[in-house]
């Protein structure tokens, strides 16, 4: 098994990553106004925005900062679907190239860094999720970023307290995006801690030698990592400091989460597309978010999971942890580890009604997964190494298939179609 290699700044595919994340964002825009009326969530998250513009609360049980970037969309460029949908799908290309960062940071490998993008561009749950007005496309733009910054800061420690500072900055911004993202941003500091109390136990807090970042003390990075995210994170809430009808307390933090807590976990109706995690590791359980007659033709918007690469990830996720324990492959276990913590979010978490677009998280990381064990297939130059470029090729292949239904396309024989799509009778 080719071993991770030493990490340099060489065969850094920067520009590559920019070009694949500028035609993943041409691609959204296709038919971005179309439906030309509000569906499924955005009936919560644009008349959020419309309240907010007025000065009023809507849906507080949500933090506010995507809500308050997609009213600030209305505001500026007008209260349309095509300017609703904007900050989703600038937020899914631009979180697509972090992503790459990400990757590239933490393994050093192109193959795999433009290969992961590949997977998670056309994995469907990325393509899907950045073309409608809700939250969770905003909450992973920031996260990315965090990430990505994190991890240079490791690798380039040179620059470290300037890219630490800026992830703690974004890791404020995507947990004021949504709290899904929230098991993520505890890793940086964690390694930081497990480093620091290796190399110089308790007395990390004050040594700046050694540790995940040379020069950086624990407790700078606690600094960084921890209050400067905490603090950005509660200052995401300043709009609702100044609500002319039951405004925000800024002095009573505690207050006000424990009444988001309350209104979330109140939430338990059931809802014909309720599914939990276990569905959606096997890619069990779709969503329409639109299946009608409108804009002139019958048109489908269906979320679920690419049929081929949700179901191969599942072997490379066991190569990944496998290759991690067993032969010290520290990025395939970082990405492995990424997935089990945001899919363990969902499976022990509290809230009563979930949604398979909860697993977008999750679905991304195990795309990195597969990228990984591909390279490691591919590398080996043996009988079995045709199954990385095939495998590439069947996932555009499928995404190529389902478009239609993905992109709010008109389907060519009327209402009945979406049967051609029906591959499951769970999906229907």
């Amino acid at each position: 098994m080719p071993a991770a290699p030493r990490f340099t700044t060489e065969q850094d595919p920067a520009d590559w990553c920019a070009t694949i994340a500028i035609l993943f964002l041409a691609l959204l825009w296709w038919r971005l106004g179309i439906p030309s009326q509000i569906y499924f969530d955005e009936v919560h998250y644009v008349t959020a925005a419309r309240h907010y513009n007025e000065g009023t609360r809507f849906n507080p049980e949500h933090p506010l900062l995507a809500k308050s970037i997609l009213a600030a969309a209305i505001r500026w460029l007008g209260d349309e679907p095509l300017y609703w949908r904007v900050p989703s799908a600038l937020a899914g290309a631009i979180g697509l190239f972090a992503l790459g960062r990400l990757v590239w940071f933490v393994t050093g490998k192109r193959l795999v860094t433009l290969a992961a993008m590949f997977l998670v561009a056309t994995n469907f749950l990325w393509f899907v999720i950045s073309r409608i007005a809700m939250l969770d496309m905003i909450m992973v733009l920031f996260g990315m970023i965090a990430l990505w910054l994190a991890a240079s800061a490791v690798r380039l420690p040179h620059q470290g307290r300037w890219r630490l500072v800026l992830a703690g900055v974004a890791m404020g911004l995507a947990l004021g995006a949504k709290w899904s993202i929230a098991p993520l941003l505890l890793v940086p500091g964690l390694v930081f801690l497990i480093c620091k109390l290796r190399d110089h136990g308790w007395r990390g807090l004050y040594r700046r030698n050694g540790g995940a970042v040379p020069g950086i003390t624990l407790v700078e990075a606690g600094l960084w990592l921890g209050l400067v995210p905490l603090a950005v994170y509660w200052l995401t809430y300043w709009q609702g400091f100044f609500w002319t009808k039951n405004p925000i307390d800024p002095f009573d933090p505690l207050g006000w989460h424990a009444y988001m807590l309350q209104l979330q976990d109140s939430v338990t109706r059931p809802h014909p597309y309720r599914s939990v995690w276990y569905e959606w590791i096997v890619n069990w359980r779709a969503i329409w978010f639109l299946y009608q007659d409108v804009d002139g033709a019958y048109r489908g918007i269906l979320l679920i999971g690419n049929p081929f690469t949700m179901l191969a990830g599942l072997p490379a996720l066991g190569w990944c942890l496998w290759a991690g324990f067993r032969h010290g492959r520290g990025d395939a276990l970082v990405f492995a580890g990424f997935y089990a913590l945001s899919l363990l979010f969902w499976a022990l978490s509290g809230k009563p009604v979930q949604f398979y677009y909860h697993y977008l998280l999750p679905a991304a990381f195990l795309m990195v997964c597969l990228a990984l064990a591909l390279d490691d297939l591919w590398q080996r130059k043996d009988r079995w190494r045709w199954l990385a470029p095939t495998t590439l090729l069947a996932s555009l292949a499928m995404f190529i298939h389902f478009y239609p239904i993905l992109s709010a396309g008109p389907l060519c024989c009327g209402r009945p179609s979406f049967e051609y799509w029906m591959w499951l009778r769970s999906w229907r």
